[in-house]
């Protein structure tokens, strides 16, 4: 007989109180305030981390809602920093959660399949990780627009429609499964970049000048690092700071690893655009390129358009001539204002 506790993972999302933004000794407070609690603590700069809290229930003998509220209490106490929680079986669903929960408030999903699924079937097919522009397309021309349908769909119509591996990690992904770890210390797999607006800013194609400059900059830094020889990250997470103090985040999962800034532009519009901004008061965007591996163990799809190529290229060119004179020595028109 199998007595193994079920997982239970943790996401918090830190917003301090006052509405400032979260300062790294804050940060830093608040991720050892978890690891007194459980040593699988995994950072997510630059507001949020994961918990994996199984140990911790049954040593405390409480439930994931008032271990929540504990943490929330003294993050306030100690740090000022309030938390959105999410909790659930695995780091998917908790991140989903922490996403849904409200500003300063905890949402439990119970790890029960029946639980797990009617929180997932509703919603669009874009909300999976994994699933790119491209893919959701694809799913969208076979009426498989909502993640409750691809979950019901036959594994070898998803198989056939998306591949082998692509499609058997949708559908299980589709029904609440995620097989990957909390991983202590992974906080150096991500690097992230800010820009806060002078004041709260509602003029979309400011946001967007901001989220290009963003992807220029992680771009260049994924490719100089490693001593030169370069990263590439395989997912992307946007978030945006409102003027009232809630925070939106989401993140996609890239069609294949990239450093290339133009790739990170169009994902970073698209999760954009997903958030569905209505004149929303900014104060800050924020991006993290997730999940990174070097630039060399990275296959990378074959183009035959020859504008990808001479981007590329002139990307290269762009990069020695700013590791020799610096890095603003050259900019995009449309930043250069």
């Amino acid at each position: 007989m199998n007595t193994a506790a079920p997982r239970a993972v943790m996401c918090l999302r830190l917003h301090p109180a006052d509405g400032a933004p979260l300062g790294a000794e804050a940060y830093a407070g608040v991720l050892a305030l978890l690891d007194g609690l459980t040593p699988a603590v995994q950072a997510l700069p630059p507001d949020g981390a994961l918990a994996d809290v199984r140990g911790a229930l049954r040593y405390f003998g409480c439930d994931a809602g008032r271990l929540a509220a504990v943490v929330r209490v003294r993050s306030l106490a100690l740090y000022g920093v309030d938390c959105t929680v999410g909790v659930a079986g695995n780091p998917m669903l908790a991140r989903a959660a922490a996403r849904e929960a409200r500003p300063g408030g905890t949402l439990v999903i119970p790890d029960e399949p029946a639980a797990v699924v009617g929180f997932l079937a509703g919603k669009p097919v874009t909300a999976l990780d994994g699933i790119g522009p491209k893919a959701a397309r694809t799913l969208c021309s076979y009426g498989l627009d909502s993640v409750g349908r691809v979950a019901a769909a036959p594994p070898a119509a998803l198989r056939r429609i998306l591949g082998a591996r692509l499609g058997r990690e949708v559908q299980e992904r589709a029904l609440g499964i995620d097989r990957t770890p909390v991983r202590p210390g992974a906080a150096a797999r991500a690097i992230a970049a800010e820009r806060a607006f002078d004041r709260d800013e509602l003029d979309p194609v400011r946001h967007r000048r901001a989220l290009l400059s963003l992807t220029q900059e992680l771009g260049a830094k994924l490719r100089t690092q490693e001593g030169g020889r370069g990263q590439v990250c395989r997912a992307l997470s946007l978030t945006v700071r409102c003027a009232d103090r809630t925070t939106l985040t989401r993140t996609r999962t890239l069609s294949e690893p990239t450093a290339h800034s133009d790739a990170l532009t169009a994902t970073a519009y698209a999760l954009y655009e997903g958030l569905g901004l209505q004149r929303a008061r900014v104060r800050a965007l924020s991006l993290r390129a997730e999940d990174l591996i070097p630039a060399e163990r990275a296959a990378r799809q074959l183009s035959f358009d020859p504008q990808d190529e001479k981007a590329r290229r002139l990307e290269a060119v762009t990069d020695r001539v700013r590791a020799r004179f610096g890095p603003h020595v050259i900019a995009r028109g449309t930043l250069a204002a």
